[in-house]
């Protein structure tokens, strides 16, 4: 063996594929012989000779990996040179810039970088990244090789191969510039993220791209990935690389609703063990600090998640009481120190320990007073808060400052289903300030919902509670006033008449008082002495009568009818009848706040209480069926005529009463259809009275014109309540299921994220939930394609890709995703599909030289037909001969005798199932479910896979597979079926009856 002073290359390279062998020792001793050589260039030619055996190896084969890494050790060791012992810069550079196996190396692999081999563009590429990962840092190169490794690999950023992009995307690391906004590597990274197919690739440029304010939103958008592993690894980047100062408030909300609501519990888990506790480090672990970079007032919901994850994360409950909180010995806040983030976290924390149960009891009882003294303590808080007149709402400081305070009112008021109520007289006393800040005039509309809310917490008995809100709205709409009454004319004319009479008398009995004294009769002047004396005094209180204000005051009941007390009486009402069981009735009590209450705010000029009161409304109908049919009419009138959000309220009562009746809501009906009668259902008018069909048509015409509103949340309110009541079984209409699958794509809702979202999930879940599902969509199929072929070019469906619809029509109706078996056994030998072909075959027939021929054609041949011979199987082939011979295209014919030739072949005993040109409604998809969130693009939408593509070859394997290096594997979450409950028989009815007439009418 030849000595290691004197390694010879093949053997170095032999021994560096060992595992076990020092990489490090081999490359010292191989430089030690290089060293020697006076012409190096024989030494270049066989280390590349022996190099390239590695290079063309694609698969990460262990011993190639081990001669990647001796390689870059050994070409790195004369960097790690050339810089020792040179203490200037300019000689330091040209140390670095000359060294003679560095360049040579470089410029062979730069040569190599477009080879036809993509074993040997990928090896490239590694090799590159690893010199350049390798090398000091503050290693320098040759500005000539600088700009040609860049060149290079923007080329190869940009290669067919997954890996091979992976490997230049990390090997131009070291060669961006944030701070430029004309760096090539910074605009190539940006336009992998945003559009590179392959998760592994934007996962390479995320752990790499360095954050900047160009590069940011890009980083943040990836935490949106269709992919878990992508989203993971872009909270990562964010928790170690990015401060939380570069984010604005509502990017770092957002950041935080997305993480703690992410479908995979992987990603949960990064948020809230590196996002937040790097966010929390920022500022010195103190959370109320961090709260307030959150702006805790206008994301209460989200600020309040993110305490319970830091809640969860504390060692023990005990540690729980020495963060954030300054409680003095009363167990309070100050009122003076109260605050919107220590009220939030003191909230938050009281409801976590309380989730704890018996084993939280004891720190609970640490960390709020008993219940009478937070009563006086939340009483006292509440009467401080200051109503504003107009003057005063102008001013944005007290602005601000007033709705702070209702704020931490919020969070207190919260407090009080943490309080210990089980002992009598602390219960009482909740109870007393909860009823009297509901009454009290200054108290914010804002509070009284919840305030209403812990009321019926702690009272049980519907009839308790109703009793309850009645008396309250009753102080709160009639309080005691008192009036001045002005004193009756006739009484003071009564007075001064006594008065004069009284003056009379009283002279007169002076007069004879003298003549009594001078007859010396005393007898008789001591008796008109007296009677002076009462007349004097009859006459001073008759004087002071005279003299008390002319008005008196009394108490009396006024009824208010100003705009803030009918919401404050309204919004009780709502919230009372919320709180109720539904099958409670409508009680005489509850009646006569209607009739006084709700019914004359209908009509009230104040939109905000019309609005209130339809909520009341609706709520009520829902507890009377009676009464839902008599104020049916008034909720139609309201959604047609009111204002945009008025209107969206009542069409939410309609709905939820044909949720809950079904379209019986007018009459009851004689006999209702199921299913299986959908295409002979009677009219409606022979199962409803006339009144009733008139009714239900108005209804179903309204909903439908809704759908093309230009009121974006009227139409999105319109279309959740249609799709809710198609899924429950309340209605079955094929016309409307294809109007809600055109309203998916049209682009008019391009931007409407929650309507598409909405469709996306119930398409998905209608489809898969029962066999009778996919015959209303095999129904919709041909109306559907008929109505975007025939859409003039002005109309915005002439943008929709007829065949994209037809791939999703056909996805939803395939068989094999049916949640559960048919158990019909008449339906058990046909499908969905196999109906859906003699529509197809027969729409050909109608006009076979039609454009759309083509399309049906191409439908045909991805149908996922049934395997078992009978009629059914006859008649089809039957139909498809007589196509043949009617169809002139060549196209079509082959497609034909591609799909009549598989039938033949197909036997009982060995089903196949055709081949397919279409992709599985999941396969289009990264991410579970993903068909809500994916919205349908305009023009050639979905880009469809070919047979060949199916089948796949080796060549398609290894450029769509990446080895995903350095980034684990993590299992794809599941998101568990939903399944609605099936409508009883009497509430189904078909639809197309009245949608054919409101169709025709249009």
């Amino acid at each position: 063996m030849t000595a290691d002073n004197d390694l010879e290359i093949k053997e170095a390279f032999q021994r560096a594929q060992k595992s076990h062998s020092n990489k490090a020792k081999l490359a010292a001793s191989l430089k030690s012989r290089y060293n020697k050589l006076e012409d190096k260039t024989a030494f270049h030619e066989e280390f590349i000779h022996y190099l390239k055996y590695a290079m063309i190896i694609y698969k990460r084969e262990p011993a190639v990996e081990h001669i990647i890494d001796f390689v870059t050790k050994f070409a790195v060791s004369f960097e790690a040179t050339g810089s020792e012992g040179q203490e200037e810069e300019e000689e330091e550079e040209e140390q670095e810039d000359d060294h003679p196996f560095l360049s040579f190396l470089f410029t062979f692999l730069l040569e190599s970088h477009n080879a036809n081999s993509h074993a040997v563009r990928f090896r490239v590429c590694q090799l590159i990244n690893k010199l350049l990962g390798s090398m000091s840092e503050n290693a320098q190169i040759d500005d000539d090789l600088f700009d040609q490794i860049h060149e290079t690999m923007l080329i190869r950023v940009t290669d067919k191969f997954p890996n091979i992009r992976i490997q230049a995307a990390l090997a131009m690391a070291r060669l961006q510039e944030p701070q430029n906004p004309d760096c090539p590597t910074m605009k190539a990274y940006m336009l992998i993220l945003e559009n590179d197919s392959n998760p592994e690739v934007r996962r390479a440029v995320l752990s790499c791209i360095a954050p900047s304010v160009i590069s940011l939103p890009k980083i943040l958008k990836r935490t949106r990935d269709v992919k878990e592993r992508v989203r993971k690894l872009a909270y990562e980047v964010l928790a170690e690389k990015v401060h939380m100062r570069a984010l604005t408030i509502a990017q770092r909300v957002s950041l935080l609703q997305q993480g703690l609501h992410d479908p995979s519990e992987v990603v949960k888990d990064v948020v809230k063990s590196k996002l937040l506790p790097a966010w929390l480090r920022l500022v010195d672990g103190k959370v109320l600090d961090l709260l307030h970079k959150l702006d805790v007032e206008n994301f209460t919901e989200i600020t309040s998640e993110v305490l319970h994850a830091l809640f969860s994360r504390v060692g023990s409950l005990e540690e729980l009481q020495q963060e954030g909180l300054s409680l003095d010995e009363r167990k309070l806040i100050p009122v003076e120190a109260l605050t919107c983030e220590n009220v939030l976290y003191w909230r938050a924390l009281c409801e976590f320990v309380k989730e704890k149960g018996d084993q939280g009891e004891e720190i609970l009882e640490q960390l709020i007073p008993e219940a009478v003294i937070f009563a006086e303590y939340l009483y006292g808080y509440l009467k401080s808060i200051p109503m504003l007149g107009q003057d005063q709402m102008a001013d944005d400081q007290q602005l601000d400052m007033v709705l702070s305070k209702e704020f931490i009112g919020k969070q207190l008021i919260l407090l009080v289903g943490c309080l210990d109520t089980a002992e009598e007289g602390g219960r009482k006393r909740v109870l007393a300030v909860l009823q009297e800040m509901l009454v009290l005039p200054n108290t914010p509309i804002s509070l009284i919902s919840l305030l209403v809310e812990r009321l019926m917490n702690m009272l049980k008995d519907d009839d308790r509670r109703i009793q309850v809100i009645a008396e309250i709205i009753s102080e709160v709409r009639e309080p005691i006033v008192h009036v001045s009454e002005p004193i009756d004319e006739n009484e003071n004319r009564r007075i001064r008449v006594k008065l004069a009479e009284g003056k009379v008398q009283i002279m007169e009995a002076k007069q004879a008082l003298e003549d009594a004294i001078s007859a010396q009769d005393f007898g008789r002047a001591a008796e008109l002495k007296d009677r002076i004396s009462e007349l004097e005094g009859a006459q001073a209180q008759l004087v002071a009568e005279a003299a008390q204000p002319s008005n008196r005051e009394k108490e009396v009941r006024v009824e208010k009818s100003d705009p803030e007390t009918l919401l404050k009486c309204l919004t009780m009402f709502v919230e009372v009848m919320k709180q109720m069981n539904i099958k409670k009735s409508i009680s005489p009590a509850i009646n006569a706040l209607i009739e006084s209450l709700v019914l004359p705010s209908i009509a009230n000029p104040n939109t905000a209480v019309r609005n209130v009161a339809v909520i009341c409304l609706g709520t009520c109908a829902l507890h009377s069926k009676d009464f839902a049919n008599r104020h049916l009419v008034l909720l139609l009138q309201i959604s047609q005529l009111d204002e945009p959000k008025v209107r969206i309220n009542a069409v939410r009562a309609l709905i939820d009463q044909l949720l809950l009746n079904g379209l019986d809501i007018v009459g009851q009906s004689t006999k209702a259809p199921d299913d299986s009668d959908a295409d002979a259902a009677s009219p409606a008018g022979e199962v409803e009275s006339e009144d009733g069909q008139s009714t239900v048509q108005s209804i179903l015409t309204m909903l439908a014109d809704f759908l093309d509103s230009e009121d974006t949340e009227l139409r999105t309110e319109v279309a959740e309540g249609l799709a809710k009541l198609m899924y429950c079984g309340r209605i079955s209409s094929p016309k409307l299921l294809s109007r809600l699958v055109l309203l998916w794509y049209n682009p008019v809702t391009e931007d409407d994220t929650k309507l598409r979202h909405c469709l996306g999930v119930f398409l998905q879940l209608y489809a898969r939930e029962s066999r009778a599902h996919q015959d209303r969509i095999e129904e919709s199929f041909l109306p559907t394609i008929r109505t975007l072929i025939q859409a003039p070019a002005t109309s915005p469906l002439a943008e929709v890709d007829s065949s994209n619809v037809a791939e999703l029509l056909i996805e939803l109706t395939r068989p094999s995703i049916l949640n559960r078996p048919v158990k019909d056994a008449t339906l058990q030998g046909l499908s969905a599909h196999d109906s859906l072909a003699v529509r197809l075959c027969d729409e050909i027939l109608r006009d076979p030289k039609a454009p759309e021929v083509r399309l049906y054609t191409k439908c045909l041949s991805c149908l996922e037909l049934s395997a078992e011979d009978g009629p059914h199987r006859s008649d089809l082939l039957l139909l498809l001969k007589e196509v043949q011979e009617e169809v002139k295209n060549k196209v079509c014919l082959r497609v034909l005798e591609k799909m009549t030739s598989r039938l033949k072949c197909e036997s009982k005993k060995n089903p196949t199932l055709p081949d397919t040109t279409l992709q599985a409604l999941d396969e289009n998809t990264g991410d579970v479910d993903d068909l809500s969130t994916k919205r349908p693009r305009r023009g050639g939408r979905t880009k469809p896979a070919t047979g060949k593509a199916r089948k796949g070859s080796k060549a398609r394997e290894s450029s769509e597979e990446s080895d995903e290096e350095n980034i684990p594997d993590t299992p794809v979450v599941q998101r568990p079926s939903r399944r609605g409950k099936a409508a009883p028989d009497k509430t189904k009815q078909d639809l197309s009856t009245l949608l054919d007439q409101e169709a025709n009418g249009s």
